[in-house]
């Protein structure tokens, strides 16, 4: 389900961690998309400067390299919540029910468990680039205008574990479902038949949704 949301709330503790995390979510995608608009700011700016004045932008494969890690990282975490991911909606759209609560379990926890070992290896590789004793805290740069490279790096940890949070917090739903039968669960992404997508997105994209 992309660019649509199905998601429950209601008074329960689950469901105010779930508004509580969206609230960062949010913020975070934000900024990526800030990023996305920025970098689009910067090729113009870039190809201007070379076509008229044989001047583009300094380090412009620099920033661009440096703004890659905001632009694919920051918003997954959001895109969890929403149920934006490519799934498998023709197979889990055919399960009911526990059925569906334990396939979802199922996948979440084997999400959990590679963004858990990327959050490990990311850090580990953030120490590598990062040094307090370095000039600008960094053992490595880019390579045209030496723009250190690890602010870059530590968004990886960052954002895996903003989305392991949101994993955690599915977990705890997908179960409570699974044990109580409930058909529709708070704080996960609810599974759309094709008219209620479409008109969730048409919805979406004329502002009519909160």
């Amino acid at each position: 389900m992309a660019g649509a949301s199905l998601v429950r709330s209601d008074e329960s503790q689950l469901s105010r961690l779930d508004q509580t995390l969206f609230r960062l979510e949010k913020f975070l995608a934000l900024i990526s998309g800030i990023a996305v608009f920025a970098l689009m700011i910067l090729a113009v700016i870039s190809v201007s400067g070379r076509n008229f004045m044989n001047q583009p932008v300094p380090g412009y494969v620099d920033w661009i390299e440096q703004a890659m890690p905001i632009i694919a990282f920051l918003g997954i975490s959001y895109a969890q919540r929403e149920g934006g991911h490519i799934r498998m909606d023709l197979l889990v759209g055919a399960l009911k029910g526990r059925a569906l609560w334990l396939a979802e379990l199922i996948t979440t926890l084997a999400i959990l468990l590679l963004m858990a070992l990327l959050v490990w290896g990311s850090w580990t590789h953030f120490q590598r680039s990062f040094d307090f004793n370095a000039p600008l805290w960094s053992r490595d740069s880019s390579m045209d205008i030496a723009l250190p490279i690890w602010p870059a790096k530590l968004l990886a940890p960052v954002a895996f574990s903003v989305i392991c949070l949101r994993l955690v917090l599915q977990i705890v739903a997908y179960t409570r479902a699974l044990i109580s039968g409930a058909t529709e669960p708070v704080a996960v992404p609810l599974v759309a038949d094709a008219a209620t997508q479409a008109r969730l997105e048409a919805d979406h994209v004329s502002g009519a949704d909160d």
